[in-house]
């Protein structure tokens, strides 16, 4: 398994865990009502999930996974914009910057 095979593979579960747990922890749904964004956070898990399944289709299916590690990217810059509007500590702003570089970097060698 190359490199960038198991990135996908690392973004991938991450993003599918983050979801489970949306489900089953109180902590992350309060985390979108401290952002003021609670009626966004349904919204935001199915983006991730399609954004996950996407990655691992896209390993068969090349254009699948421009658009979805694009699509992660995005995401997680939001994600960013909104832990920097919210004051939060580089240390809890550190997976958001993690998972942004992460799925750039799938981007970009998806394009390449």
């Amino acid at each position: 398994m190359d490199f960038t095979t198991s990135c996908v593979f690392l973004s991938s579960i991450s993003f599918f865990a983050y979801a489970f747990s949306y489900f089953n922890s109180s902590h992350m749904k309060k985390e979108f009502k401290r952002f003021g964004l609670e009626k966004m956070g349904l919204f935001t898990i199915i983006l991730e999930v399609l954004g996950a399944a996407g990655l691992l289709v896209g390993l068969y299916f090349h254009f699948i996974l421009i658009i979805s590690s694009l699509g992660l990217a995005l995401l997680m810059f939001a994600g960013v914009i909104v832990r920097i509007k919210m004051k939060d500590s580089m240390w809890v702003s550190f997976p958001a910057i993690f998972y942004m570089v992460l799925n750039s970097y799938l981007f970009w060698e998806s394009i390449n």
